[in-house]
């Protein structure tokens, strides 16, 4: 069914009849559930410190038990929330805010670990393209610069080999 048709069928029903199809909607769809409990109700920074805990858990696991639980240092656990925060329509500074937080996340713990694989560099230069793209499509690199420094600043401090694909970004909005 196309926007246009949905249109035209919504136009069709009465007001009682449309509360009918927005509640069934809500009750059968956890989607929909969670997109009108976050308009009616959008505590941005309780979810904001919840994402913000579970990607420093991907790094710095909490110990359950006496022996040390291992990193994952997943970054889809990070994507997922971005994606998550851009569906639900989360305030573009949280949303950056978030991108840049599991670069520096990742930094912080690679700074007294060393990595072997390659991926996690790659991985995180991705992240780091995504947040500079995100921020300019929004406006608002300019409140994120010294941040996105300091993350460039810190590749090139932990002598990553993809350094120099970090500082292409930079200079590129620097110039």
């Amino acid at each position: 069914m196309s926007k246009r048709d949905l249109k035209k069928y919504l136009n069709e029903l009465n007001k009682e009849q449309l509360e009918e199809q927005i509640i069934e909607l809500y009750e059968k769809f956890s989607a929909v559930k969670v997109y009108y409990n976050f308009v009616f109700n959008p505590k941005e920074e309780t979810l904001l410190q919840e994402c913000k805990l579970k990607i420093s858990n991907e790094y710095f696991p909490i110990k359950n038990t006496g022996r040390g639980k291992k990193p994952k240092m997943r970054r889809s656990v990070a994507q997922k929330y971005i994606k998550h925060f851009i569906v639900l329509g989360v305030d573009p500074f949280i949303i950056a805010d978030v991108m840049l937080y599991n670069i520096e996340i990742a930094q912080t713990y690679s700074s007294g670990h060393a990595i072997k694989q390659e991926l996690f560099y790659k991985s995180m230069f991705n992240s780091f393209e995504q947040a500079v793209v995100f921020m300019i499509a929004n406006g608002i690199l300019n409140e994120f610069k010294s941040r996105i420094i300091a993350i460039h600043n810190e590749t090139i401090s932990q002598k990553w080999k993809i350094e120099p694909e970090f500082n292409a970004i930079v200079e590129r909005f620097e110039s």
